[in-house]
């Protein structure tokens, strides 16, 4: 729970992600401020647009429709990534939803309640972001947006001190709507939680109505990068295992009987899938061979 971020630290935050920023014009003072409460916020809510094209999809999210006033959403996050910036203050996206999740993402629980009540103001207590996508299962997300979402999610969790678990989907929060389709709230969650890991990424500033500079390369990782799934299935003996076991052990995942050591293990992979289970994983996602999202996320020390 926190007070919404001003105009200046939003951008702040977005660019100091490396973010690459849009600002519209009237963005800042372009709010359902005189309609309700903005604030406490507790959270960020992803959304699909159902349209194409970027400037058509961020006039409608700035404009609204005759029957839902903009702005519908804080930013638009085109498929390039770039993140257009279109209110401030609240917005018509969240819409009504569960206060049982209100109070999961709250306390920031992995595992969230189905949403059945549509009871409770979802646009006082969510930032928002729509992601250009048809929503059909078949467009396309690529690799810029997704990046891009999980860039602007993080840039706000780090901002209010919140961890991955205060991001979530807009059918998470209400059973009426299915956005976004096409990827899983739990794999989005685990690129904010690997955001998080790592230190910001500085970004040249974007002046209104033009994109930033893109970000500056990051410096030598601090963790260990992730050495691939073969790496795993081959059955390595090495260091980075123990130091990978220790992590699990201190993230409170641990599956050993004795150890951790150098020689995986299904010890080391019952640990793993706890790890993958606590970021929201479920299914095959979380079968304990480790993914690079997961693994940037548990932070292991470098062992060189």
């Amino acid at each position: 729970m926190a007070n919404p971020l001003s105009a200046d630290a939003l951008v702040a935050a977005l660019r100091r992600e490396g973010v690459t920023v849009v600002e519209h014009d009237g963005w800042r003072t372009h709010n359902r401020d005189t309609k309700g409460a903005w604030g406490p916020v507790n959270g960020v809510v992803v959304h699909h647009t159902v349209t194409s094209g970027t400037d058509s999809s961020v006039a409608l999210c700035y404009d609204g429709r005759s029957d839902l006033p903009g702005p519908l959403c804080h930013g638009v996050i085109a498929k390039d990534g770039t993140v257009h910036l279109v209110g401030n203050g609240r917005a018509n996206h969240a819409g009504a939803g569960d206060p049982d999740v209100l109070a999961a993402v709250v306390a920031e629980r992995a595992t969230l309640p189905a949403p059945r009540q549509n009871t409770t103001d979802g646009n006082t207590h969510f930032y928002g972001f729509e992601c250009v996508n048809m929503g059909d299962g078949k467009d396309p997300w690529p690799e810029a947006q997704l990046d891009a979402i999980a860039r602007a999610s993080a840039a706000i969790c780090r901002a209010h001190g919140w961890h991955a678990a205060s991001v979530i989907g807009h059918k998470e929060w209400t059973d009426s709507k299915i956005d976004p389709v096409g990827f899983t709230m739990a794999s989005m969650r685990a690129r904010v939680a690997a955001r998080l890991a790592q230190n910001p990424a500085p970004a040249a500033t974007a002046t209104s109505g033009t994109t930033a500079a893109p970000p500056a390369k990051p410096a030598k990782p601090a963790y260990q990068p992730f050495p691939g799934a073969a790496w795993f299935k081959a059955a390595p003996n090495s260091a980075l295992v123990t130091a990978m076991g220790r992590r699990l052990v201190a993230e409170g995942c641990s599956a050993y009987k004795q150890g951790p050591g150098p020689q995986w293990t299904e010890a080391d992979r019952d640990s793993y899938a706890r790890w993958q289970r606590k970021l929201g994983y479920s299914g095959t996602d979380a079968d304990g061979w480790p993914g690079s999202a997961s693994w940037t996320a548990l932070k292991v020390p470098y062992t060189g």
